[in-house]
């Protein structure tokens, strides 16, 4: 789902090519959607996805869903695919961004909205609640702290909103508000991921 930023200095490999996301279920079930060859791309593969869904089954019908840091819109399409009223996807780098309006597109997901932007920035701006909302910042970058601050702040969540978060394994414990309750969480390879259901401050 996010890009990964490479360390500085290095240069993309000649060998790398453009890739796809399979959406597993629902409307566009099986569809394989292109994604652009952005240096550090890493979509969330789709074990986890499975995983991330069914946990969330309930949670996604009719729900209106802001996808952090999208890259390959691999959690935003789904949750359309699976019957989501609405998805808001924010995502930095101007190709990819314009490869995931390519594939709205072409799916005709009339309900989802692509913006080409900084997740931090646009959510330093006052908001309209969501129901679900996908976080999966560049690892080893520390923006989480900052994230979770600016959803609470800035009223980007309703009451009972429900956040998944997908980060790197040696982070650990996350800094979230007390009336985040821990759904679920799993472990796959060198990423954890969970699901946090919020009540009402």
């Amino acid at each position: 789902m996010t890009r990964r930023k490479q360390q500085s200095g290095k240069t993309p490999s000649p060998a790398r090519r453009d890739g796809f996301v399979r959406i597993i279920s629902g409307r566009w079930r099986g569809r394989k959607l292109p994604v652009h060859d952005v240096e550090g791309l890493r979509p969330t593969t789709d074990r986890v996805k499975e995983t991330v869904f069914n946990w969330l089954a309930q949670d996604i019908i009719e729900a209106n869903c802001l996808d952090l840091f999208t890259g390959s819109g691999s959690l935003g399409f789904e949750a359309l695919s699976r019957g989501a009223a609405q998805v808001t996807m924010l995502e930095l780098d101007k190709k990819a961004a314009e490869q995931l309006e390519k594939n709205r597109l072409t799916i005709g997901a009339d309900n989802a909205t692509v913006r080409h932007t900084d997740s931090l920035t646009y959510l330093k701006q006052p908001g309209t609640p969501f129901d679900v909302v996908f976080i999966d910042p560049p690892f080893r970058k520390g923006l989480l702290p900052e994230v979770i601050t600016l959803l609470e702040q800035n009223n980007w969540l309703t009451k009972h909103a429900v956040i998944y978060i997908e980060t790197e394994k040696e982070l650990g414990d996350l800094p979230t508000p007390a009336h985040w309750h821990l759904h679920k969480e799993k472990t796959a390879g060198q990423v954890c991921y969970r699901v946090f259901e919020r009540e009402g401050a």
